[in-house]
């Protein structure tokens, strides 16, 4: 199982920025995304998913609005478009396959499994 999460960058306040997760060792058809984050000095949470009858959840009321996931069943990735973007969304993003084909009512940062972030930074 292999998530490999890329795109960011730093991105002006306001700006637009999307984040890829490549997934390889398994199927999306066959299990729900979560993406995370973790800012500067705080802990990891989970901000939006996406099972696999392409349903979304948004956990997090800051992103609602702003951020969206999606996904290519075909390329086997899971994408996040994060529009509006405001400096406090400087963190650090990963995408997380959850234990089945279901969002988690809670994400959880010790479960799951997780690939390598990709860093954004909000900052003019």
């Amino acid at each position: 199982v292999q998530l490999q999460a890329s795109g960011g960058g730093l991105v002006q306040p306001g700006g637009s920025l999307r984040l890829s997760c490549a997934a390889s060792g398994f199927t999306l058809n066959n299990y729900a995304i979560v993406w995370f984050r973790q800012a500067p000095g705080k802990e990891r949470e989970g901000i939006t998913c996406i099972n696999s009858s392409d349903h979304s959840i948004d956990y997090e009321d800051s992103v609602k609005g702003r951020f969206t996931i999606s996904r290519d069943v075909d390329k086997n990735t899971v994408y996040l478009q994060m529009n509006s973007v405001k400096p406090e969304d400087t963190a650090i993003y990963y995408c997380v396959r959850a234990d089945n084909r279901w969002c988690p009512i809670k994400p959880r940062a010790d479960s799951g499994s997780w690939g390598q972030g990709t860093l954004v930074t909000v900052s003019s």
